[in-house]
């Protein structure tokens, strides 16, 4: 079976405030490392009063203490938003202080609104508009120290200089992201739960054209997925109502905590919005575990996928846990010793 990972937003509800929702997402981790899931990756997101995460970095530290077998990792840092030697210098110490379970996924989204990334940037040298690439070109040259000959960084390390980056990942949700993870030789994360672009097209785009290089020898597509399972498909409909309300507010521009399913069902959808809803479970997968299963396998498949990564936005905690744990089973996760 493919390996299973996940991708976690440190969701705020309206029943849990942002600080309870970090713990939970240390809580989860710990969970997700006995049964056997390969990576727990930590978003980068902020003003957004529906996520608690704006710092991977920080909690990457935070899971990767409290647990022992899991990679833990970003998903990811927002590049634009930081100065390529920070970004060096702090992974450079989470793969020092957890040799061998550290991974360093990169965006280049500015991962919130643009009052609130230019807040985050406006003090960043560098031109206008996107630069994602000299700043990738500025992180891999901190590794591989081949600045030209003269340059002011030559004489700038990133320390601890004794351990290498972590495995480097770029994250997308185009075509773009897909050729330039290919062209650099990198691993490549495709976030499906919210693209646009057929995930099909730009996951076996990459994997065709991928080149060798000195980050990755081989290709590997994660597809990114949004789950919510059950025991049953009547028990993961009610557990979805709470995402699809959500959903539709954040599509009107409304990022409030995510709503409990109580509320959900109480609401007054019209026709239209019922339509919206429908449209955007193409993004969710929704049902007991053999119903999931039989909708992603063929995605899967037609995705070339290496590996899945799983989002799973619920209002109960316990009930994301049991979600997740039911997902393992379907998948035949081989759970870590103890």
């Amino acid at each position: 079976m493919i390996p299973l990972s996940i991708l976690d937003l440190s969701v705020v509800t309206s029943g849990t405030p942002p600080a309870a929702a970090l713990r939970n997402s240390i809580d989860l981790a710990k969970h997700a490392d006995g049964l056997g899931y390969v990576r727990y990756w930590l978003a980068e997101h902020h003003n957004l009063a529906s996520v608690a995460s704006p710092a991977p970095e920080i909690m990457i530290g935070q899971i990767a203490a409290v647990t022992q077998h899991i990679r833990v990792g970003s998903g990811g840092v927002m590049l634009p938003n930081h100065a390529p030697l920070m970004v060096a210098e702090r992974f450079k110490m989470l793969e020092a202080l957890f040799p061998g379970r550290i991974d360093l996924g990169l965006g280049r989204a500015p991962g919130t609104d643009g009052a609130t990334a230019y807040a985050l940037r406006n003090r960043l040298a560098g031109r206008e508009g996107d630069d994602f690439l000299e700043r990738l070109s500025e992180l891999l040259l901190w590794e591989t120290r081949q600045f030209p000959e003269g340059h002011p960084y030559n004489n700038v390390v990133a320390m601890p200089n004794d351990v290498p980056l972590p495995p480097l990942w770029l994250l997308g949700s185009s075509d773009y992201s897909s050729d330039l993870a290919a062209q650099v030789g990198m691993g490549f994360a495709f976030a499906h739960h919210f693209a646009s672009h057929d995930a099909a097209d730009a996951m076996v785009h990459y994997r065709a054209r991928f080149k060798s290089s000195g980050w990755r020898q081989v290709p590997h597509a994660i597809l990114a997925v949004a789950v919510i399972c059950a025991e049953t498909d009547t028990e993961a409909e009610r557990l979805a109502s709470s995402a699809d309300l959500n959903r539709l507010r954040r599509d009107r521009g409304e990022y409030a905590p995510l709503p409990s399913v109580e509320e959900a069902l109480a609401y007054p959808y019209s026709d239209s919005e019922k339509m919206k809803i429908a449209r955007n479970r193409s993004r969710l997968f929704v049902g007991s575990p053999p119903t999931i299963m039989e909708k992603l396998r063929p995605l899967i498949s037609d995705c070339q996928a290496d590996e899945l990564m799983v989002i799973t936005a619920m209002y109960d905690h316990e009930a994301r846990k049991k979600s997740y744990s039911l997902l393992a089973e379907a998948f035949q996760l081989q759970k870590a010793a103890a």
